[in-house]
């Protein structure tokens, strides 16, 4: 029992099933890594051990009681303190917001209790969502970034607290701590994860990902929250993705692959990832093209900040006033975002389509896109989350993304490799990211 906390979420689903765990045992486990490596990778924001496991009591008498069981029954989840709760406080990274209680779960919360799963507490996020570093410390290394802005969350999955925690993204919020803590980030494509009850930053580019240390276990948490839920106007009513579904199967024919190095790659890239991403390619079965993109492509990460200022200039100007206790880097991204004309504005929008566009035409040849989901390791240090410029493009673009933790670096820190997939094909993506990490895994032990 004591090295529960270490299984995945599938695994523990299928033990609690059973009868083999119970709900209790897993969360009890969970809340004692929790407790024994909190105080020094601080994760959490808010934890209330007695609260989590009165939830996992409820769910072993409804077991017991033999009603069904949803997909996530007796399995912890730890969720990005933006997402609103109607039992644990929301407090947004945000001094303002210290104490403040939503009146509802968000949607994506309501989905996952729903799924019998146990919501252990909230984690760390930077302010706002945005740049400014929390407290969280990477579990690799201490003296080290874990990135942001989902930084507890991150750090959680990557420390064995838990096996399961959803963040979002607006930029690389969830590539790039997955990637700088070394598991795995999957963030569904844009108009996927309902955001009804999640802090709004930029409606055009906010969208909800996961963490886990697995590609099956990050499907069965995106497949329980995908969907319309007849608020959120970016997901449409549609046919319900089927992740994981598609995501287990074997591809028909070998993936067709593409390395596409990041924008500024040449210019900013460690020399330990730049020849960790070379030998990748070498070791991928079949030949992987480097594909380099037009240098119009460097343009999305200025067009990025003129969506991503101009629209939280607008949905967190309460926090403006000169009362207001934010950091001079929210204030200024707020400031910024009102000087922008409404002409700069709508002509970063239409190069969305634009860019996306063109790689549809990649797409056309290609199952999925290689890329570094960072331009290195994690940063030393605790003053920044990290550069987030290699997950612009693919968030700008609204492209399904999941960063896998292949690759190591010369300080023992972990690497994350990005799979890009094209629009409305995350299930796809999914599959391709597994036969990836099956392959070479076979290659390792042929060698």
């Amino acid at each position: 029992m004591s090295d529960l906390h270490t299984l995945g979420a599938i695994e523990l689903a299928a033990l609690i099933k059973d009868g083999t765990v119970s709900a209790v045992d897993v969360t009890r486990a969970c809340l004692n890594r929790i407790d024994a490596r909190d105080s020094e990778v601080q994760a959490f924001q808010h934890l209330d051990p007695d609260y989590a496991l009165t939830q996992a009591e409820r769910l072993d008498q409804h077991r017991a009681a033999g009603h069904p069981l949803g997909k996530l029954h007796g399995v912890p989840v730890a969720l990005k303190d933006i997402i609103d709760t109607a039992d644990y406080p929301t407090e947004n990274g945000l001094a303002a917001d210290q104490g403040r209680k939503a009146d509802r779960d968000a949607t994506i919360v309501a989905r996952i209790r729903e799924e019998g799963a146990v919501i252990i507490g909230k984690t760390v996020t930077t302010e706002a969502a945005y740049y400014n570093p929390s407290k969280t410390r990477n579990p690799n290394n201490i003296d080290h970034t874990p990135g942001g802005s989902s930084s507890g969350s991150a750090a959680a999955v990557a420390d064995f607290m838990v096996p399961l925690a959803v963040g979002s993204q607006t930029n690389g919020s969830v590539i790039r701590p997955a990637s700088f803590c070394g598991v795995v980030g999957f963030k569904p494509g844009f108009g996927q994860i309902p955001r009804t009850g999640v802090l709004e930053l930029s409606p055009s580019l906010d969208q909800i990902g996961v963490f886990a240390r697995s590609v099956d276990d990050a499907a069965l948490l995106a497949d329980v929250m995908a969907g319309a839920d007849g608020t959120d106007d970016g997901v449409p009513i549609s046919a319900p993705p089927r992740f994981g579904a598609i995501g287990e199967t074997d591809p028909p024919v070998r993936p067709a692959l593409a390395f596409i190095p990041a924008p500024d790659w040449a210019d900013k890239a460690e020399a330990d990832a730049r020849l960790g991403f070379e030998e990748l390619v070498k070791a991928i079965p079949g030949e992987t093209d480097q594909v380099p993109l037009p240098l119009i492509y460097r343009e999305c990460l200025s067009m990025h900040r003129v969506i991503m200022s101009t629209e939280m200039g607008r949905h967190l100007s309460r926090y403006l006033g000169e009362d207001q206790p934010i950091s001079d880097a929210l204030r200024t991204i707020l400031e910024e975002g009102k000087s922008y004309s409404a002409h700069d504005y709508l002509a970063a929008r239409d190069w969305q389509s634009v860019f996306s566009s063109g790689l549809d035409e990649i797409f056309e040849r290609y199952d999925a896109l290689i890329t570094p989901a960072a331009y290195g390791t994690a940063p030393f240090g605790l003053s920044s989350t990290g550069d987030a410029g290699a997950c612009t493009l693919w968030t700008y673009c609204g492209l399904p993304a999941i960063t896998l933790p292949l690759l190591v670096g010369d300080n023992d820190l972990p690497i994350g490799v990005q799979l890009i997939g094209s629009k409305g094909e995350d299930g796809r993506l999914l599959r391709t990211a597994n036969w990836l990490v099956r392959e070479l895994a076979a290659g390792d032990e042929e060698e």
